[in-house]
């Protein structure tokens, strides 16, 4: 019985830092997005692995909004228009693309109603992430920095 408990104490930190180190090296989790304008916190997003191995992202939480605590995408066309932010799948199709990158993606913007390609990275050891949403080229676009909750 003190052989099983032993082995116990000793397997539950082993566990919890394997999970540590594989959550910095994912990007699945939830994000705490932060506008590149002004530098605030807008928004929670939970970025999730699909069945099929890419990535999607959907807004679990509105911190900050200058269209209230319930904002609709009133610029968006199709399906998505004047749809809760809240609950909207904002990234998908994001593979694997080297170390701590993802691409091959797209990003919704909701404030612009618009889509861009997507590329993600980590950063500081898996505590921020780089969303890079662009057209045509990477260059041509804009980066936020996410921060891990």
């Amino acid at each position: 019985m003190r052989n099983t408990f032993k082995a116990l104490m000793l397997a539950v930190p082993l566990t919890a830092a394997a999970w540590m180190a594989q959550a910095a090296d994912s990007p699945v989790g939830r994000w705490t997005t932060i506008d590149d304008s002004t530098g605030k916190p807008k928004s929670i997003v939970q970025i999730e692995q699909a069945a099929n191995g890419t990535l999607t992202g959907k807004v679990v939480e509105i911190l900050q909004s200058d269209k209230g605590p319930n904002p609709v995408c009133d610029k968006c066309d199709g399906e998505r228009k004047n749809k809760p932010i809240k609950g909207m799948t904002i990234l998908w199709g994001l593979k694997p693309d080297g170390a701590a990158v993802w691409g091959g993606g797209s990003v919704l913007d909701p404030a612009k109603g618009k889509t861009y390609k997507a590329k993600i990275t980590l950063t500081d050891g898996g505590k921020k992430l780089q969303m890079r949403g662009y057209v045509g080229i990477e260059a041509l676009g804009r980066t936020q920095t996410w921060v891990r909750e």
